[in-house]
């Protein structure tokens, strides 16, 4: 059986502050974000059924997963973190870009499975983590076939607020916050559907399993929804509109797209640019 999936946007990092930081590269955690953690690790109900945790390769996702989830590796010392650069975030700019394996094995020492995170997964200028929606679908779908051909039964995967929505297929609220509808330290629980979908949500046909995942109800109920989520149809649309919501709040995913974009700076305000 595929495992659940219980998907966390990470903490509040420096580059969350202002836009302005969004020149810092692969920024740490602020000290409001190690106190999310905090809260995260103190409220998560089910600890105790994780039998992997997976993060994004960028320090502020790794120092989540470690601190969030302390109690799994508590549990199980023999438990690593594993690394997966197929769910770093969007774009290209510096703060949504990681640092170089050789620096994160030397901060990682011990903790993290590094071992798929090799020389130039942050080269985000082409190839597989270039920041177009071709590229981005793509990696979200070999993550989630990934994750599905996993043998764990639950599984935690801390990424970012922007990719989420291409690794979830849900669209919602996408441009609630800034870049995303997603909270930091949010999480949600998604199983992977039976029904198999032949095209991705622009209508391309797939040459496999999308591993579809649906977000449960009960996840849903917790953070204020009714009913089911989106129909795909009606996520084809969302998806538009997000993206273009995206690009109205100057996030281009190309750090090109933003600068001829001219889009003023400003501050943050609980996960909204003012």
């Amino acid at each position: 059986m595929a495992p659940i999936i219980h998907c966390v946007r990470h903490a509040q990092g420096v580059h969350n502050l202002c836009t302005e930081n969004h020149v810092i590269p692969d920024p740490f955690l602020t000290d409001l974000g190690h106190e999310q953690c905090k809260k995260l690790r103190e409220s998560f109900p089910r600890h105790a059924d994780i039998d992997l945790v997976t993060a994004s390769p960028l320090r502020r996702t790794i120092y989540t997963a470690l601190e969030a989830f302390e109690p799994v590796f508590q549990a199980k010392p023999d438990l690593k973190i594993i690394a997966l650069p197929d769910i770093q975030e969007t774009s290209d700019v510096p703060c949504d870009t990681g640092s170089e394996p050789e620096a994160l094995k030397c901060e990682f020492k011990s903790g993290v499975d590094l071992t798929l995170v090799q020389k130039g997964w942050n080269n985000k200028q082409s190839g597989r983590y270039e920041p177009t929606n071709r590229a981005l679908k793509e990696r979200a779908r070999a993550a989630r076939r990934w994750l599905k051909a996993r043998p764990e039964k639950e599984i935690v995967m801390v990424t970012h607020g922007g990719f989420l929505h291409y690794f979830t297929e849900d669209w919602e609220d996408s441009s609630q916050f800034q870049g995303t509808g997603w909270i930091n330290t949010e999480y949600r629980t998604f199983t992977f559907t039976e029904e198999v979908h032949t095209t991705d949500l622009d209508g391309n046909p797939l040459d496999g399993d999308n591993a579809s995942i649906e977000e449960t109800l009960d996840s849903r109920e917790r953070r204020g929804k009714k009913g089911p989520m989106h129909s795909r149809e009606e996520q084809r649309n969302l998806y538009k509109l997000g993206t273009q919501g995206w690009d109205d709040q100057g996030l281009q995913m190309s750090t090109a797209e933003r600068e001829a974009a001219k889009v003023g700076g400003g501050k943050e305000v609980n996960g909204v640019r003012v």
